[in-house]
């Protein structure tokens, strides 16, 4: 249910925009993609890589079905049902090779998982090992899924997020999974659009975040009345709850919530986790949908305090939608990605690359996204930071589009009727005026940006092999054959989900990282490895959630450029303790074991 919110000065423009082009907007075509004649070589040779769409000749045949909400939605259902299409990396089965689950979404739809065949294709094996059928009516429906070995046995157990019943699966042995939420102590009921695995107070165990995006009162498909929109289109604070669970060992886990102070009910579509301050614990950035970002910053594993107005990231209300986190610079400090809305003509919020300027407890971000070159991207959803071409810098991919229906139509002028409307008018969804066969913000080209590493980032995506424009929702990062090299999936909401094989120049170093945690959870979520090289530096984390409704690979991948001459790599795991290793050899993955 993606709107987008709008300061009062930009519902003033807003309009005046809309008043202007009334008759051009009624029959606008949504934005098409651009053909090239950029052929592989020629692609190669110029960015060093190159994009091919392999899905399928992988095996995998997966496309998002969207649910059929109450019936008192149904003149807005296009936009209200536009969630979902959730996709995360996970080497389920421990055999080193990283395998694909994506979400659906419609009652009685099923999930898949694909596992690694290890030859460049998948095989689909959900059905087999219990996680396909999870959106049976009356429990809801999947928006997205993240891995996490919450009991440190040595395989990645299932943290399953819904608008509906949320569910936690045990993992046993990589063979099968246990469904254990009333066990572990889930709520019966949220309506979460997002969630994150962290060891938020650093004692070995993972504990999760998960994020309301509605109330946990409302049942979308019973609703009791049509009064369920936000209040607000800057500043709503009437969405859902968050929930810190505390992993208390033995597989359960309780909500600390209230006791740390994260009392947010604001209207959550990502949220992410990494040790911003140099503290040594996770801090919490909150993208928001109709209102600010929020930063929570982690006191010593006991309280935690929304900071995002101080930092920066919380000054302006915009329409949050992915927090993803990168050492864009090789400063050794990371920057944060949140996504927004922009159309031309009609509203330009622009999404956030919030640098660091001043780094430490004190930290403060500089938006520098307009600078940088990557403020423009349609309607975007997800989106992650990774080297594509092994240069030493790290990329943005960018998926984008909301509702691709006529290409004659645009819903636009219609949303202008609502946007201005007091409280009274926006908060009730029998206000809004029916979307019918109209697009909004649809048929937009995905974003490939490449860093050059000297401040700016050039969008390659025509010419890498990118041209699809569905609309998309989760993108994810990993090296899926083991060779060197990011690939990369996405998932689209009513489409299919792609998988781009990365057909990579030779010649650029690269090194990889595996890590498990002994005093630190087994996953090493929230270590963060230091490459220190050819005198620069660059830093990552392992995520145990990235972007919107997505979770990469947990092995860390580094490009180094040519020539690569490594000093030494730092790891610094959840624990506190560092492990150093002096000039690891380049070209190849280290699996590195906590104290060993």
């Amino acid at each position: 249910m993606k709107r987008g919110a709008l300061t009062q000065a930009g519902v003033t423009l807003f309009f005046a925009g809309l008043l202007a082009t009334t008759a051009v907007l009624g029959r606008a075509t949504p934005e098409r993609g651009r053909e090239s004649s950029a052929d592989t070589g020629e692609a190669k040779a110029r960015y060093g890589f190159r994009l091919e769409e392999v899905s399928r000749k992988a095996g995998i045949d997966f496309v998002h079905e969207a649910p059929t909400l109450h019936g008192s939605l149904s003149h807005i259902m296009p936009q209200i049902a536009s969630m979902g299409a959730g996709v995360s990396v996970a080497d389920f089965d421990g055999d080193g090779w990283s395998d694909l689950y994506v979400t659906n979404s419609r009652e009685g739809s099923k999930n898949r998982l694909y596992r690694n065949r290890q030859d460049g294709s998948f095989e689909e094996v959900a059905e087999r090992v219990g996680l396909a059928d999870l959106n049976q009516t009356g429990t809801g429906v999947c928006m997205g899924g993240i891995w996490g070995d919450y009991d440190n046995d040595g395989y990645e157990d299932l943290l399953l997020y819904k608008w509906g019943r949320p569910e936690l699966f045990h993992n046993d042995g990589g063979k099968k999974f246990t469904r254990v939420s009333e066990t572990a102590g889930l709520p019966a009921w949220c309506n979460a659009n997002s969630a994150v695995w962290l060891d938020y107070d650093r004692d070995g165990r993972l504990d999760f975040l998960l994020a309301g995006y509605y109330p946990d009162s409302l049942n979308l498909w019973d609703l009791k009345s049509t009064r369920m929109m936000p209040e607000s289109f800057e500043y709503a604070k009437n969405g859902g709850r968050k929930y810190l669970f505390r992993n208390e060992g033995g597989g359960r886990f309780r909500d600390v919530a209230a006791e740390v102070g994260l009392d947010s009910s604001r209207w959550a579509l990502a949220v992410s986790a990494a040790d911003l301050r140099g503290t040594g614990y996770p801090d919490i950035v909150i993208a928001n949908d109709y209102g600010v970002s929020e930063f929570w910053a982690n006191d010593g594993g006991k309280r935690f305090r929304e900071i995002g107005a101080q930092t920066g990231i919380g000054k302006s209300p915009k329409s949050g939608m992915n927090v993803a986190f990168g050492d864009i610079m090789n400063q050794g400090q990371f920057s944060i990605y949140i996504t927004n809305i922009s159309e031309t003509g009609v509203l330009i919020q622009g999404n956030n690359l919030w640098v660091p300027s001043t780094p430490g407890p004190d930290l403060q971000y500089q938006n520098m996204a307009e600078a940088m070159k990557v403020e423009l991207g349609g309607w975007s959803f997800g989106a992650q930071f990774g080297d594509l071409n092994n240069d030493g810098f790290q990329d943005l991919f960018l998926t984008n589009g909301y509702v691709s229906a006529s290409r004659d139509k645009s819903y636009w002028y219609d949303f202008s009727k609502i946007a201005g409307g007091n409280t009274a008018i926006i908060g009730d969804a029998k206000n809004w005026p029916p979307m019918e066969d109209m697009s909004l913000s649809g048929y937009q080209q995905k974003r490939v940006w490449l860093n050059d590493g000297g401040g700016e980032f050039k969008d390659v995506a025509q010419m890498v092999g990118v041209r699809e424009t569905y609309d998309g929702r989760a993108v994810v990062m990993a090296d899926f054959q083991n060779r060197g090299a990011l690939d990369v999936a996405i998932a689209h909401q009513r489409g299919p989900l792609l998988l781009y094989r990365n057909d990579l120049q030779p010649g650029q170093g690269w090194i990889g990282f595996e890590l498990e945690g002994t005093r630190s959870n087994r996953s090493a979520i929230g270590a963060q490895v230091r490459v220190f090289w050819n005198g620069q530096q660059q830093v990552q984390q392992v995520s145990g959630a990235s972007g919107f409704c997505a979770q990469n690979q947990r092995r860390l991948h580094f490009g180094l450029g040519k020539d690569p001459k490594i000093e030494k790599v730092v790891v610094r795991w959840p624990s506190g303790q560092e492990q150093t290793l002096p000039a690891p050899e380049s070209g190849k993955l280290h699996r590195i074991k906590e104290g060993a």
